[in-house]
């Protein structure tokens, strides 16, 4: 189904929430509503340039990151290939550390470890409909256990 600003459709929705609505305008709520319903996550879609971080969520900014996790970062922007096969594959969220997203919004990529030989624990993920110019980046040290969002 699609819906229109002001459409019948969205009037009707808002007028079903009943409750809903008391307190709140009328304009606002049905705004508030069809948003929801859309996403399909009770929340309302918001269209922003770049995601907001995650209320509770860490951050450390990108001069902060160790300089392989930098190196990282620049590659990701220049669009430069990765040593690791899995570099850039989807990264399933699996966790729920990260706000949801559809699958394929987030990529992972491997940070190296100094001294050692497997990929190791660190690594860079990223969100966005273009690899290139993620929304969002995030840090994790200890493979996916937590999440530093990544602040310029």
């Amino acid at each position: 189904m699609s819906l229109t600003w002001g459409s019948t459709a969205a009037s009707g929705m808002a007028a079903k929430a009943g409750g809903f609505l008391s307190g709140v305008s009328r304009g606002v709520g049905q705004v508030l509503l069809v948003g929801a319903l859309v996403t399909g996550l009770g929340a309302p879609a918001v269209s922003t340039a770049r995601e907001s971080v995650p209320a509770g969520m860490p951050t450390i900014e990108r001069g902060e990151l160790p300089p392989q996790g930098k190196a990282v970062l620049e590659k990701i922007e220049t669009g430069a290939t990765f040593r690791h096969e899995k570099d850039g594959s989807v990264f399933g969220n699996r966790e729920r550390l990260l706000p949801r997203k559809t699958r394929g919004y987030y990529r992972e990529y491997t940070v190296r470890t100094p001294g050692v030989k497997h990929r190791g624990a660190r690594r860079i993920v990223c969100g966005g409909e273009v690899p290139s110019t993620p929304d969002a980046c995030y840090y994790t040290e200890d493979h996916y256990a937590s999440f530093k969002r990544i602040v310029p």
